[in-house]
């Protein structure tokens, strides 16, 4: 089975080196974990439980010396939603070696304005992810590999104008 052949599950099961997520939207409240979203909105504590499985399988590949790391664009004030990403998940996933950095387009021109949201395996294979309006996964798609330099260049761009989540939230946390 070539990668592009291989759903997202399959890659993040296969992945052999590094998994690069781009995340461009303030609101992804309807791709799940609603209870969790609503008990955040309630004021309620995170649960000790939140994201545990995530966080097993995030060890389960960083524990071999793999890379999985993301770059949130975003711009303040904060959406209620991405509030709950970055404070609950985020913070909580760190803890099983995954790795944030923050692309703030506050006082700044998004330099990868147009550009939507990817998984990006081994530098090599991109997936492209659709959403609509209420932040609800739409589709996914796995691209050829011979576009995967125009998602490493996108991958790069994003890097290099991000600063590392923990600074970000430091200055900006809410």
């Amino acid at each position: 089975m070539t990668s592009s052949s291989k759903n997202l599950g399959e890659l993040f099961d296969s992945f052999e080196r590094e998994a690069f997520r781009l995340e461009t939207l303030d609101d992804y409240s309807g791709s799940g974990n609603m209870e969790a979203y609503r008990r955040f909105l309630a004021g309620e504590p995170r649960p000790e439980s939140y994201n545990d499985e995530w966080v097993a399988e995030l060890r389960s590949h960083t524990s071999k010396g793999k890379r999985i790391y993301r770059v949130h664009i975003l711009s303040r004030p904060l959406t209620p939603y991405l509030r709950f990403e970055l404070g609950w998940g985020y913070r909580t996933n760190q803890a099983g070696g995954e790795e944030f950095f923050i692309l703030d387009t506050t006082d700044k021109a998004n330099p990868l304005d147009g550009v939507g949201d990817f998984w990006l395996f081994d530098s090599g294979t991109p997936v492209a992810m659709y959403y609509d309006d209420a932040g609800a996964v739409t589709g996914r798609e796995t691209l050829p590999e011979a576009r995967s330099s125009e998602f490493v260049a996108y991958r790069d761009a994003a890097l290099a104008h991000a600063e590392p989540f923990s600074e970000w939230w430091a200055k900006h946390g809410e």
